[in-house]
């Protein structure tokens, strides 16, 4: 046999080149025991608030898919384990998307009823909302198809008339009161059993989908009171939306199934791969945009995304969208509330508004991230944060107060989208097609009688109304949404911003449209408008204008524009929303560079490496490292000569969550490193299984047994929770390479050498801290717990 000669301090051994595999304990002594030939529960698993190590689990999975390939070639039962194993990816999406469809369409349902509960009720059924309760009416007219006479309001019900002034006073106290009861419903239900369920959710989940752990987040009990809260949320008229926390209750609906595949349980960068494929289902069924969510899942919130999730993003994206659409909560056959339909092509001077629009959507965006995080910051640093209840309750006591006497604040959010995108046919009685002064709904093609034909588009008196009425929605929806985002119930802000830009639009689309009327015969306008025809349509604007407000506080660009395509299925609008949509980024961009996901993730302190920041200071791996000059030395473990007892007391002494293993203090050449959760593991488990462990114990972290007096306790070997390839860089290796690195690679820690010598430790929280520094931000803010 072929033998290598080691030395090992003053102790020479031979160590056989294959392995260690003699013992040099006498026959009398008790065995060494390998702990970690059967798994130990526990091991490689992660406490609350750590970063889970990619590569290790990457490794894990590797190694995992290897075994069955290869026991799958000796047996026929081994085959079709493997072939299940291989197919338990394409079952979990279809569950996740079922799942995620059917809690969504029943989300929209009962959002829908309860927000016109606040109004009236239906005297056929309790349960149909207004809408549906005209429909059956034989006694609907298309001038005031919202009015039926099963439809009663509260005043109605109470006092029997609908026409005198203190009936108007009645339903306003009625819809105030409705609102207060399902906002404290809300926030008593998070407070009391789910406090993860408030808010978006989505600066959480790309913080988890970075490798974070929050344990609890993606629970059941998540899951449960974040699907009542958010239809109690929605249905109170706080100035919200249900499309970002439904990415929530999708990646909820995610982790309670990975439970159910022993592949995604165990594995935890394998279930980071499901959530990444759950975000696209929850935009799918918020938006009804299969493509979009993919995209939005891609470009917005996942850290890692290999083309194989990439193809069954998609396939959970439509199924949940095929569920949706078989339930049909919007009645209309169609996926989304809002979908129109614009049949007038766009000009190429009208590219002017539409970046108007878009320098519009950046400055809002920046100013909303701004004004938002302060008042965060203010609820966070003073007494107004220990009182939720009573803030959520202001809040929409202010809304449902100020909200109710003009119409366009008063209708939900959904609706309000919906009619400002509407383009004005020959049947609408919207006060928005209020043209040529005939409030009936008359539009171009039918009041072809006014000189040159274009007299029809005239604005009406219903139409100066509405502008005026729009322009204080306006202030109101963008004040009241700074305060409302980031309160205590779940909100979203997909659709605020949206609401936000569509009224904008629609407002310079209107403005422009009685320019081009007023001024047909001008050259700049002369081949816009034509007898009989819509010069401009306003619908147009107010979709631009939505897609620049949310581009501009989300900083959304091509998974945005592919949303919007979805929404209205006008292949020939992407133009007008890619510059619109670019303008916005730019301008949001040259005044704050960070999104209002990326500005909440950096005001909790979450440990998030942001992977569109660029590193541009000439920094060194020794300016990063710990320890620093002035502190302790770095805590090592040696690869044998401690005891139980020495481990023990260096785990108790420090809060690290792994330590270096050196062959001796002296030396401080590294052999390796191994995680404090997996240590306190096994120690437990051997001072509980093996025999005769006691305080004085050695432990080894080497396969060799060295050489020990027959009285001597058996050691505790643990050279298998040892990873013999931690990643190391040196001393003057610069920064930015190190920050590429655990982007790209997903690392937790990070060992700095020097001519094999253990130097210092890297961390994410190091990098994060130092970026911080640099940025002169305080860098303890990176310290969640």
């Amino acid at each position: 046999a072929k033998f290598l000669l080691v030395s090992h301090e003053s102790v020479l051994c031979f160590v056989p080149v294959g392995g260690c595999k003699a013992d040099w304990r006498p026959s009398n002594s008790p065995k060494l025991i390998d702990l970690l030939d059967d798994t130990v529960p526990g091991i490689g698993t992660y406490e609350d608030f750590n970063t889970i190590d990619w590569v290790r689990e990457k490794s894990k999975d590797r190694d995992r898919h290897r075994e069955i390939t290869n026991k799958s070639k000796h047996s026929t039962v081994a085959l079709l384990f493997s072939i299940s194993d291989a197919f338990s990816g394409w079952l979990l999406m279809l569950l996740i998307g079922l799942m995620s469809g059917a809690l969504a369409g029943g989300i929209d349902i009962a959002a829908h009823w309860m927000t016109d509960l606040k109004e009236g009720v239906c005297l056929n059924g309790f349960w149909f909302n207004h809408e549906h309760c005209c429909w059956a009416s034989n006694e609907t007219t298309f001038q005031e198809r919202d009015k039926c006479p099963q439809w009663k309001t509260w005043a109605e019900l109470m006092v029997g008339v609908s026409e005198q002034g203190s009936v108007n006073v009645l339903n306003h106290f009625m819809y105030v009161s409705w609102a207060l009861l399902f906002a404290f419903l809300a926030v008593i239900l998070v407070r009391a059993f789910a406090p993860y369920a408030c808010g978006s959710g989505i600066p959480e989940i790309k913080t988890i989908l970075s490798g974070f752990i929050i344990r609890g987040y993606l629970g059941k009990w998540t899951l449960i009171i974040k699907t009542i809260t958010l239809v109690l949320a929605v249905s109170s008229g706080l100035s919200l939306g249900k499309e970002g926390p439904l990415v929530h209750v999708a990646c909820c609906c995610a982790n309670i199934l990975c439970h159910f595949f022993t592949k995604y349980r165990r594995n935890e960068a394998k279930r980071r791969e499901v959530l990444s494929a759950a975000s696209a289902v929850g935009v799918s069924v918020a938006f009804g945009a299969p493509i979009g969510g993919v995209l939005f899942s891609l470009e917005e919130v996942s850290y890692y995304f290999p083309l194989k999730t990439l193809w069954r993003s998609f396939f959970a994206a439509l199924v949940a969208a095929f569920t949706l659409r078989s339930i049909n909560p919007f009645g209309n056959s169609r996926l989304v509330l809002f979908y129109v339909e614009f049949h007038t092509p766009w000009h190429l001077l009208e590219l002017i508004p539409f970046v108007l629009l878009g320098i519009f959507g950046g400055l809002w965006g920046a100013f909303f991230i701004h004004a938002n995080i302060a008042w965060c910051r203010l609820r966070k640093n003073t007494r107004l944060g220990h009182y939720p209840v009573i803030e959520v309750l202001v809040v929409t006591l202010l809304t449902a107060l100020l909200a109710f006497p003009i119409e366009y604040t008063r209708m939900s959010s959904s609706e309000l989208i919906s009619e400002l995108f509407n383009d004005c046919g020959l049947l609408d009685s919207s006060k928005l097609c209020d043209y040529s002064g005939n409030s009936g709904g008359t539009s171009g093609s039918v009041n072809a009688t006014a000189a040159n034909g274009l007299g029809a588009r005239l604005a009406g008196p219903g139409l100066y109304t509405a502008m005026w009425q729009l322009a204080l929605a306006l202030v109101f929806k963008m004040l009241i949404t700074v305060a409302t985002f980031g309160i205590k119930v779940p909100s979203g802000l997909f659709i605020p911003s949206i609401a936000v830009g569509a009224i904008a639009g629609r407002l310079l689309g209107v403005g422009m449209e009685q320019l081009a009327v007023h001024n047909h015969e001008r050259k700049i306008f002369r081949g816009w408008c034509s007898p009989g025809a819509d010069c401009i349509t306003p619908g147009l604007y107010a979709m631009v204008g939505a897609a620049a407000c949310l581009g501009g506080v989300t900083r959304m660009t091509v998974s945005l524009v592919v949303i919007m395509f979805e929404l209205t299925g006008g292949l020939e609008y992407i133009v007008p929303l890619m510059a619109a949509t670019m303008t916005s980024k730019w301008v949001a961009d040259a005044l704050s560079r960070e999104s209002i996901y990326e500005a909440h993730i950096r005001l909790n302190g979450y440990p998030f490496l942001e992977a569109k920041e660029e590193f541009r200071h000439k920094t060194l791996a020794t300016d990063v490292m710990r320890p620093r000059q002035s502190d302790p030395p770095l805590s090592v473990l040696t690869q044998s000569g401690m005891s139980v007892e020495e481990v023990e007391r260096l785990i108790a002494d420090t809060t690290y969550s792994g330590f270096p293993v050196v062959i001796s203090q002296q030396s401080q050449r590294l052999v390796g490193f191994v995680l404090r959760r997996d240590l306190v593991i096994s120690l437990e488990n051997a001072r509980r299984h093996q025999e005769g462990v006691v305080s004085v114990s050695a432990v080894l972290f080497t396969e060799c047994d060295p050489p020990a007096s027959p009285s001597a306790p058996p050691a505790v070997k643990l050279h298998n929770i040892l990873d013999l390839s931690p990643f190391t860089v040196t001393v003057h290796t610069p920064m930015e390479i190190v920050v590429d690195i655990f982007r790209k690679l997903g690392l937790r820690q990070c060992l700095v050498i020097q001519n094999g010598r253990l130097l210092g430790i890297i961390t994410k929280k190091d990098i994060l801290k130092h970026m911080a520094q640099m940025a002169n931000r305080d860098p303890e803010s990176i310290l969640f717990n």
